[in-house]
């Protein structure tokens, strides 16, 4: 098992999980965050951290194309290890349904 991150972390990205994860497995893109599977040790830590409860265990039903997703951008994307402020719409976004297809970026974000 590893975790992942979904849908509701497109547009808002906050990184509260990013603090507590003990190993550094949270990649950074330019509106989302995303989780290296074969680095995460499945400690779970990072799940109740997330306010917009995008983290879940890859367990979970019907989350093989965010699995393929995180897989995908977290060998592209720049390693994040600390806390930064959310996307400045993430109130807003939080909750919304299909931000996959309205806002999700490809591009890389700053890292650390």
């Amino acid at each position: 098992m590893t975790y992942i991150v979904t849908d509701n972390c497109i547009a808002c990205k906050y990184t509260d999980c990013v603090e507590v994860c003990p190993v550094d497995c949270f990649y950074e893109g330019e509106n989302m965050l995303v989780i290296h599977p074969d680095e995460c040790i499945d400690c779970g830590v990072c799940e109740p951290e997330c306010p917009a409860e995008a983290i879940k265990p890859d367990t979970e039903s019907g989350l093989d194309e965010w699995l393929a997703l995180n897989t995908k951008f977290a060998s592209m994307w720049p390693n994040l290890t600390e806390r930064r402020e959310p996307l400045p719409e993430a109130k807003e976004k939080d909750g919304e349904e299909g931000k996959l297809a309205k806002y999700f970026s490809e591009a890389p974000g700053e890292g650390d």
